[in-house]
């Protein structure tokens, strides 16, 4: 509770000081709002680990007749209001498919957060629009790598369970984040940028704040999401000699985003260099 502090502290100075209104770059409200929730996923996550022999029999989420015999079963235990037999109920379900639920709801509740918040300033509704799109792809891989990972090490290696809660707890931080879309727009009309382009000082400044977005875009995929993920991946298939079709596809699917990445990047650096280098004023 006592993380809540923060996100307590910054809803007043944000009404109070800021009108409500959201930073440009940043989202202090979801970075500390991360804060206080991602402990408990940690101790979910390592408790399971440590318990999973000692499990009863449970009932999984896997099918449409398992979910609707768990809600009739509550339905009429509510009936009977035995806090009791509720919380017999909710305990046989497997502690897996919580704490997969929990994540399910993070991730949910970020996106929709985001989209509820009041915009900051300058950024305009195009850009959250984009940064909401990009947070639904974000999500998907995030909870992919975390739910398919620890299932894959079950008990293999008790350290192994730190290194890939650290990474998830890594790949979270883009969600404060918006450099992917805002970006930094010269307040010169059209005409006057193409002017300028065409000055040898500043044609280099011009076409990195074109490119600011891809950059950091790249940056966030080698550093945040992709890399890490990619270096668990082969990790798991090369150390620990986990092998099986999916674990395989997403290392080759995080591999292919790390290597158009930088593919990438090495286009935006040879669309600076030559019109840095070549370009001159026109007689």
């Amino acid at each position: 509770m006592v993380l809540y502090v923060p996100l307590l502290l910054e809803t007043f100075i944000t009404l109070k000081r800021r009108r409500g209104q959201e930073y440009k770059w940043f989202s202090p409200a979801i970075l500390f709002f991360l804060i206080s929730v991602i402990p408990s996923i940690w101790i979910l996550e390592l408790h399971h680990q440590e318990n999973k022999s000692s499990d009863p029999q449970c009932k999984k989420l896997d099918s449409w007749n398992n979910v609707r015999s768990i809600v009739d079963a509550l339905n009429g235990t509510l009936r009977n209001d035995t806090l009791k037999g509720i919380e017999h109920l909710l305990s046989s379900v497997c502690a897996n498919d919580w704490i997969l639920v929990l994540h399910q709801v993070l991730l949910i509740l970020l996106i929709v957060g985001k989209w509820l918040l009041p915009l900051g300033g300058g950024v305009t509704r195009d850009e959250l629009s984009q940064l909401l799109l990009i947070f639904v792809g974000t999500a998907a891989d995030i909870l992919e790598f975390t739910s398919e990972t620890l299932s894959d090490i079950k008990d293999i290696s008790p350290q192994l369970v730190y290194i890939i809660l650290g990474v998830w707890t890594w790949s979270m931080l883009q969600f404060p984040l918006h450099l992917a879309v805002v970006t930094s727009r010269p307040d010169q009309p059209h005409e006057e940028e193409q002017k300028e382009e065409q000055d040898k000082g500043c044609c280099r400044n011009v076409l990195l704040k074109r490119h600011s977005t891809d950059i950091w875009n790249i940056a966030e995929s080698l550093f945040i999401q992709d890399g890490p993920f990619l270096v668990v991946r082969l990790n798991v298939i090369i150390y620990f000699k986990v092998f099986h079709q999916m674990l395989v596809f997403f290392s080759i699917k995080n591999f292919l985003v790390v290597i158009l990445n930088l593919y990438r990047l090495v286009v935006i650096c040879l669309d600076v260099k030559p019109k840095s280098k070549n370009s001159s004023p026109t007689p």
